[in-house]
């Protein structure tokens, strides 16, 4: 007895781990001596779409803070893989430094409600 399943598309997912990559200033040769990977199986992960092992997936999506659910639902998540990104990078911030980020956040927020009038 076969059931009939969906073949999921990987392509869009191995762009957004390529771009984070990209993002994050990581070669596939880098990224593959992180992991211990051949980056040609990289390449095939990002551009191909090649599905991964879950272990893989599991180290690329938490390496570069991917969210997968905009990817594997149709309903679009609350958190996106940017917002997750942003949050990231925010946590990396020191103490020090967050009243200039709160400060940024509230001057766009200003600004586009001021427009928005």
């Amino acid at each position: 007895m076969s059931k009939d399943r969906r073949n999921y598309n990987f392509k869009a997912l191995g762009q957004a781990i390529k771009d984070a990559r990209v993002a994050a200033g990581m070669t596939r040769d880098q990224l593959g001596e992180k992991l211990n990977l051949a980056p040609r199986y990289l390449l095939s992960i990002e551009n191909e779409g090649q599905h991964p092992s879950l272990q893989v997936l599991y180290e690329l999506v938490t390496l570069f803070n991917i969210s997968v659910d905009e990817y594997f639902f149709e309903k679009q998540p609350e958190r996106s893989t940017l917002r997750r990104q942003v949050d990231g990078l925010i946590d990396s911030i020191s103490e020090r430094d967050l009243p200039i980020i709160e400060a940024t956040a509230r001057g766009i927020i200003e600004t586009r409600t001021e427009t928005e009038d």
